[in-house]
């Protein structure tokens, strides 16, 4: 029996299976995936399709790709869903260009390549009174001759992370917290001796441990409105150098006035699809400092699916069914994590250990890769590997706290 839609997600990491797994569960569907290596959470699982292709960033081969699985389900409409931020360009590259029966919710690619800057998403933010942390933008030609209107340690990161990747070198962490000045430099230095062709971003240490951190998940409609706006306070994030800053444990929490002040700058600039917030708040001044906007829906995207707002039901009734949605800011309790429950309390403040016991006795927890309509042997394997494999990395890269 031919289907109506088919989700077609690029990428291959917990990103891709959540998205996946929202469709499972809200329509019983496998959704077709294509990442670059055999591994990950969405290989060898029962719930995708799976193909691996090396050139999978490509832009032929990627557009070849989206072409031939639409032409083999010509009668029916194709999602076309990034789960990473080379996908999701390339989707907004390229949408004019796929057949007819492809639906690519995102931006066009010159408002995409503006938000996806951080520079100028924070010249942006500035006009919409979101705050963000004290920042100076740093290109090649100022060498060493700059001044930093902040104390160490510094925090350091590409403008343009798509570019950033491109350009890999030797210790090339996703994100650098920078004892001193000299340290600074070194980074700064390393990152244009390898090609990196784009501004870097040095920004003042917000204090506070991993609590401090928030996640804001919105999705707007084909319209350009907000439809829903999840708020999620991040309890625990990974502190492995490639994975820093990754969320590992999520506590659904609604913040009316943050949330409004996100849709207003949504809705104005003609936003569509998901867009994601990183924020932490800072308690000198008592206000929320967002980091960057993700153009797509964030890696722990399933926190909000198992908050009970399913991702894949707002596409498919806005994209598909055409219905209106209503406007919502979420506000069930739920909590969501990726790591042992041990690890959480072990490396969670105990202020919010009351908070997890409760929600876990009462069946409000989820897990984006533990799902009982996906256990064959190899998977329940896979992911009993992953779970423990987070004792190690922790107790390598961050203390207890507790």
């Amino acid at each position: 029996m031919s289907q109506n839609f088919y989700p077609l997600l690029f990428g291959g990491d917990i990103n891709v299976y959540s998205v996946a797994r929202a469709f499972h569960e809200a329509y019983g569907i496998k959704s077709t995936c294509f990442g670059k290596f055999a591994s990950g959470p969405a290989d060898r699982s029962a719930i995708i399709d799976y193909h691996v292709c090396a050139e999978n960033e490509d832009a032929d081969v990627y557009l070849k790709n989206v072409t031939d699985f639409a032409n083999a389900h010509a009668d029916s409409t194709v999602l076309v869903i990034g789960c990473g931020d080379s996908y999701v360009k390339l989707a907004a590259e390229n949408k004019d260009r796929f057949p007819a029966n492809c639906i690519a919710p995102y931006i066009d690619a010159d408002l995409l390549n503006t938000l996806i800057n951080k520079a100028q998403f924070y010249r942006m933010a500035e006009k919409y009174g979101i705050d963000y942390p004290s920042t100076v933008i740093y290109t090649a030609d100022m060498g060493s001759d700059y001044e930093l209107p902040f104390e160490p340690p510094y925090i350091c990161k590409p403008a343009c992370s798509v570019t950033y990747w491109e350009h890999p070198f030797e210790g090339n962490d996703k994100v650098f917290i920078l004892p001193t000045r000299e340290k600074l430099q070194e980074v700064l230095d390393k990152c244009y001796a390898a090609g990196y062709p784009d501004e870097m971003i040095i920004q003042e240490f917000i204090p506070g441990d991993d609590s401090y951190m928030h996640v804001l998940t919105n999705y707007s409609d084909q319209n350009g409105k907000v439809k829903l706006m999840c708020m999620g306070h991040v309890l625990l994030e990974e502190h492995t150098p490639h994975g820093l800053g990754n969320h590992a444990v999520i506590l659904t929490e609604k913040n009316e006035e943050l949330a409004l002040k996100f849709k207003r700058f949504l809705e104005d600039i003609g936003y569509v699809g998901f867009s994601n917030f990183d924020i932490k708040y800072d308690e000198r001044d008592g206000k929320y400092k967002a980091f960057e906007i993700n153009c797509r829906q964030g890696r722990s995207n399933y926190y909000v699916t198992g908050a009970g707002y399913n991702i894949a039901k707002l596409l498919v009734e806005d994209l598909i069914e055409k219905k209106e949605l209503p406007f919502v800011i979420a506000d069930r309790e739920s909590l969501w994590r990726v790591v042992p429950r041990e690890v959480a309390h072990d490396y969670i403040v105990s202020d919010y250990h009351e908070t997890m016991d409760r929600l876990e006795k009462t069946g409000n927890v989820s897990n984006s890769l533990v799902y009982k309509k996906d256990s064959g042997f190899m998977r329940k394997l896979w992911v009993k590997h992953n779970l423990n494999s987070h004792k190690q990395k922790f107790a390598a890269y961050y203390e207890k706290k507790n």
